[in-house]
Formats: C-alpha cells, structure tokens, sequence
C-alpha cells in the first residue's frame, strides 16, 4: 500500500506528444496530479479527462502538472485524447499493469465490448487519481475497484488551494500499531 508523505513508485513512460513522462524527473514547483484511467474503452474515463482537460491550466497557476496515464497502447492513447478534444493535458501510455499494481491499482479481467463498442483489453487497471509531491512522496491518493463515483477535480483544486494557504500536510502517514 502507497503510504502519504513516503516516495512513490517511478513512472517512466512514453506520451504522445511531450516526450517520455518521468515522474522522478517531474520539475512543477509543488507536485504532479497523476490520473490512472481505464482505458479508451471507458466511456465514463472519457468524461472524467475532459473535466481534467478543462481544468489542466488551472492546476499549472497552483504550481502543479497534470498527466493521464493508461495501460493503453499509443493509437487507443491516441484516440482517447482525440476524443476529448486534448490540448494541455499529457498522455501516458503502455502503464505496466506490474506497475499499476506497485501504485495499489485494481486489475480488472475484460468482459468484451462496452456500452460504447469498443473492446476491453484482456487486463486493464481500475481508476486512481493521486497528487504527488516535488519530492515524490505522496500527498493525496485515490483508488477505486470500478469506473464508477471519482474525486472531482475541481474538489481537488480546492482542496490544494486550502492546502498552499495553511501549509497543511499529507495526511493518512501512521503506520504503526492501533
């Protein structure tokens, strides 16, 4: 289990238009919102990106970078951001589902063609959305066992806004016995 204010699992992954994404290598002045999606199969993946989408300059003002990543390969990462219409935000893609594990993401089993028609991949990692620090600890993570009831993000902005102004830190980090 990822563990806030503890260093996370690299990425090191193609994109399709900014060159390689390495989170260790990240250099946004406060962190790295990291949003893992289903795949171009999921149709509720492509609303939850275009809100991310919307939102990608707003996140840049507070100091923080924005990516979305897949198990996904480059033509249905591809698609995925045509249909959303990207601009600002960056796609990762072919996520090792090794590496989708080591992040504490749900792996699902395919069962064909979704209400949109379009074949799920044989394995594929369930959503999570998480903040990463400069440092590369983790701030603020989330993950869920179905595409459904995700954080919002502008929930999350606000969230980040009160965070900045209170210096408020990552919470969740006790390890210990209860």
């Amino acid at each position: 289990m990822l563990m806030p204010r503890q260093t996370t699992p690299d990425l090191d992954l193609p994109t399709l238009d900014h060159g390689p994404f390495r989170l260790s290598a990240e250099d946004s002045e406060r962190g790295t919102v990291i949003c893992f999606y289903r795949g171009l199969h999921c149709p509720l993946c492509a609303t939850y990106l275009k809100e991310l989408e919307k939102l990608v300059g707003e996140f840049a003002d507070r100091g923080v970078s924005c990516v979305a990543v897949s198990s996904d390969g480059k033509d249905r990462a591809r698609a995925m951001a045509d249909k959303i219409e990207a601009k600002n935000l960056r796609f990762a893609y072919d996520l090792p589902l090794s590496v989708a594990r080591d992040w504490g993401l749900y792996i699902s089993t395919s069962r064909g063609k979704t209400s949109i028609g379009i074949e799920e991949p044989a394995l594929f990692s369930e959503p999570g959305l998480f903040m990463v620090t400069p440092q590369r600890s983790l701030y603020y993570g989330s993950v869920q066992t179905m595409p459904f009831v995700r954080p919002h993000f502008s929930e999350l902005l606000g969230a980040l806004e009160f965070a900045i102004t209170n210096d408020y830190p990552a919470r969740g980090e006790h390890a210990g016995p209860v």
